[in-house]
């Protein structure tokens, strides 16, 4: 695999790129630029950043404002306050009115690391996808991630993307990659098990998958980067061929991806799912390398996960 790079890191080269071409876009961030990467377009274009402090629902109900006179705001913060703290904002403020405001969490989920769990989001996927309206994304590399920004551009209506800190592995590096809102994309096919995995969450699947591959397991892997709306289509068609699906997430296993494909599965095509992520705990302080072995969302974690439920 290419090198790795952090999601973040990603969004704001994006950021940089995509002010080049449109005037329109504005970006505020709540005294995070270093972290969030957003620096890279304040640097570029210091007269559309504006740094609103640590007052993120403030900050929401500027962009609000702004997209109120055509302009294409982006909003950043950490995942815990961009989702969590401003929520009645981005609610009532942005989803409501259905405002063109773009929402670009970064440090979502445990690899987050030694921040500890009062800044480990494991809830913002949740949250977001409540919200009538809401586009929510969670790419699961540099590539995607850059797709991501720029399809969030020219979508006309309320998104929120989440990046994460930790780096990891390119994955959508092929000639076919294509990026649309709403579709999903099987990075390795199989016949005996479905893996539908979003965020970092989809190179270690496909780690999982080469493990179970030694074991005589031939498993699909689909990368959802769009949780909502959600590509049914992919998934059901891969659920009727295995009869098994898996999801993954680095969030809550309540109200994230995997309980948005067993919406799905209970309704239109029912089959045994085992959902992996964080099982109703909050995170803790420690390595993201560490954490995700700890809470079993590595490769290894995810096969072990993966074994036990197909002995049942």
């Amino acid at each position: 695999m290419a090198d790795k790079i952090a999601t973040r890191e990603s969004y704001g080269n994006a950021l940089a790129e995509l002010g080049a071409k449109n005037p329109n876009v504005i970006v505020l961030d709540a005294d995070l630029a270093a972290a969030t990467k957003t620096g890279v377009f304040k640097k570029a274009f210091p007269d559309r950043f504006f740094d609103c402090g640590i007052a993120e629902s403030n900050m929401v109900g500027i962009a609000a404002g702004l997209a109120t006179t055509g302009k294409i705001p982006f909003v950043s913060s950490f995942a815990m306050f961009a989702a969590g703290r401003a929520f009645e904002q981005v609610r009532n403020s942005v989803g409501y009115p259905h405002l063109n405001v773009k929402i670009g969490a970064t440090h979502a989920g445990i690899t987050v690391g030694e921040d500890g769990a009062s800044h480990q989001c494991n809830e913002d996927i949740a949250l977001m996808r409540t919200i009538p309206g809401m586009v929510v994304m969670c790419p699961s590399d540099d590539i995607e991630a850059k797709a991501c920004v720029m399809a969030a551009a020219e979508y006309e209506g309320p998104v929120y993307m989440r990046f994460g800190r930790a780096a990891c592995p390119i994955i959508n590096d092929r000639p076919d990659y294509k990026f649309e809102i709403g579709k999903g994309s099987i990075v390795k096919e199989g016949n005996d098990l479905t893996i539908v995995a979003t965020g970092i969450c989809v190179g270690n699947a496909l780690e999982a998958a080469e493990m179970l591959k030694a074991d005589g397991v031939d498993a699909e892997v689909i990368n959802i980067c769009t949780i909502k709306p959600l590509d049914e289509d992919i998934i059901l068609t891969s659920a009727k061929k295995t009869g098994k699906v898996v999801t993954a997430e680095e969030h809550s296993v309540i109200g994230g991806l995997g309980s948005a494909v067993c919406d799905t599965l209970s309704e239109k095509y029912p089959v045994p799912v085992k959902k992996i992520g964080m099982y109703d705990v909050f995170g803790e302080s420690g390595s993201a390398a560490a954490l995700l072995e700890k809470y079993q969302l590595d490769g290894k974690g995810l096969y072990a996960q993966i074994k036990d439920f197909l002995k049942g």
